[in-house]
């Protein structure tokens, strides 16, 4: 249980259905918009308490609940550990913003979407949170269906398309994923993951492979991993802006954590045996979207672009099993959610005024929004992974990390830190510099008191991250220590041949 006997984790999760049915009851669009920012902002207060009331120095779940559900072998589970806490915060964190970002640009079924935003985030954050396999899907499928609905009702012109794709895409991969489970329930008796984590259930090395290439291939699509990627650039030019601000900032991370939670402590031997694997797809999805994002016109595409290239980097991180890998790709995933959500509101705020995402139909932007140019400076360098930013000590770590287990790796992946820098700088030159030629720029306003209140904490922490991650690190630090020992020990039975 949570403080004082209260279980924090369901009021967090929960909280926001509260939310959401309260803004069903209301009448009118100001009250709904009201009820789901202050929502939103009670589920962060909530969200920083877990993390003040943390326990750095255990590896242990904490805060755990478990109720009866599905009879004694399937339970309702909630816990988290230094892997999963600050995945919370930031989905808390990130939650007011999107609501702020909509506050005038979405007029029509504001009550609906709202209700989608607040159900969705109860959604990101139960999958942080669950500790039974079963609760852990029920939240990671159920995640899908108010994102399909936020794309398909408020996005651009190709919204259906884009709706479809990205629905199909992740559903075939969670099927497999849902097969995987129910074989590792036959095998083991239970889907509690704190009992399957603890060496007493382990999984045949035999039966690893199958499992883990049907987790894979739902994890992969989420991050998403080159070839699967293709659903996120059409996903991301046709949502809202809140939407693509959540599609990049929480829903993507869920690949990655789901390589942390299942991949590499349940099933050790296939994680070896199809590392390099996995090194190959994260190296091409690093060089080859970054020479594709050098291509694009759209601004959105160019961002979408570079995130499969910033998640290549934290599949290389993860896979070279050691600590310096695995917390640079933390840390990465917790920056890139910051900085590429805050690129999205950046998109976001131009859009609003001029009604287009093309590169080519604006030049010259510092002239009449200085703030902007600013803002979207500190969003831009820490994107490139500048040092300074919190995008250079994700970075550093994950190439340091890549450099221990294999040289190349390193040399490969840093080719993708110079690419980020060609077609980010190219951007930012190209709309915020030069003459401001173009008719429909001459009257454009600099930053609304709203939109400053939205990007001037993201820019604060960029920059505090960046000089000071010590608060990050020392959070996920004992928990990567034991997760990379419980892949070795995982390695060790089975190269003993013990019986698992």
């Amino acid at each position: 249980m949570g403080l004082t006997g209260l279980p924090l984790l369901s009021i967090i999760t929960f909280l926001p259905l509260a939310g959401a049915l309260l803004v069903l009851l209301v009448p009118g669009a100001p009250a709904a918009r009201m009820i789901a920012l202050v929502t939103t902002l009670a589920d962060l207060v909530l969200a920083l308490l877990l993390w003040a009331n943390f326990d750095n120095h255990t590896a242990a779940f904490q805060f755990v609940e478990a109720h009866a559900w599905l009879g004694a072998e399937t339970g309702y589970r909630m816990g988290v550990d230094g892997i999963s806490v600050l995945f919370v915060v930031l989905t808390a964190f990130l939650m007011p913003f999107c609501i702020l970002a909509s506050w005038e640009s979405i007029e029509k079924r504001v009550k609906e979407y709202m209700i989608a935003f607040l159900v969705l985030e109860a959604l990101m954050i139960g999958v942080f949170c669950a500790l039974d396999l079963v609760v852990f899907y029920v939240f990671f499928e159920g995640g899908l269906i108010p994102m399909f609905l936020i794309i398909g009702v408020w996005g651009g012109q190709r919204r259906v398309y884009a709706t479809f794709k990205f629905f199909l895409y992740t559903l075939l991969g969670s099927v497999l994923m849902l097969i995987a489970i129910m074989a590792i329930y036959w095998q083991a008796g239970t889907t509690d993951i704190a009992l399957l984590l603890d060496g007493s259930h382990r999984l045949p090395a035999a039966m690893q492979p199958w499992l883990w290439l049907a987790f894979f291939a739902s994890f992969a699509v989420k991050m998403p991993m080159w070839p699967v990627h293709t659903w996120l650039p059409d996903a991301h030019v046709e949502a809202p802006t809140a939407g693509s601000v959540i599609l990049a900032g929480i829903l993507l991370k869920m690949g990655g954590y789901g390589f942390l939670r299942f991949s590499l402590p349940m099933f050790p031997v296939a994680s070896e045996e199809f590392a390099t694997l996995v090194f190959v797809l994260s190296l091409i999805a690093i060089v080859y979207t970054s020479l594709v994002a050098l291509a694009q016109e759209d601004m959105k595409k160019l961002i979408a672009y570079s995130s499969v290239a910033h998640m290549g980097l934290v599949t290389l991180g993860i896979f070279t099993f050691n600590q310096q890998g695995i917390e640079g790709a933390i840390f990465q995933m917790l920056s890139h959610g910051i900085v590429s959500g805050a690129l999205f509101l950046c998109v976001g705020v131009i859009y609003d005024r001029t009604h287009t995402r093309l590169i080519a139909a604006y030049g010259g932007l510092v002239n009449r929004m200085p703030l902007y140019a600013a803002g979207f400076m500190v969003f831009t360098l820490a994107n490139v992974g500048l040092p300074g930013t919190s995008g250079f000590v994700g970075e550093f770590l994950t190439l340091l990390g890549a450099f221990r287990y294999n040289t190349w790796l390193a040399i490969v992946g840093t080719t993708g830190v110079v690419l980020s820098a060609c077609y980010a700088l190219w951007l930012y030159r190209r709309i915020i510099f030069g003459a401001l030629e173009k008719p429909a720029l001459k009257d454009i306003l600099d930053l609304s008191p709203r939109e400053i209140v939205v990007l001037a904490p993201l820019v604060i922490l960029t920059i505090l991250f960046g000089v000071y991650p010590k608060p990050i690190f020392d959070v996920t630090s004992v928990s990567v220590a034991h997760l990379i020992q419980v892949h070795n020990d995982g390695m060790a039975a089975a190269k003993m041949g013990a019986r698992p």
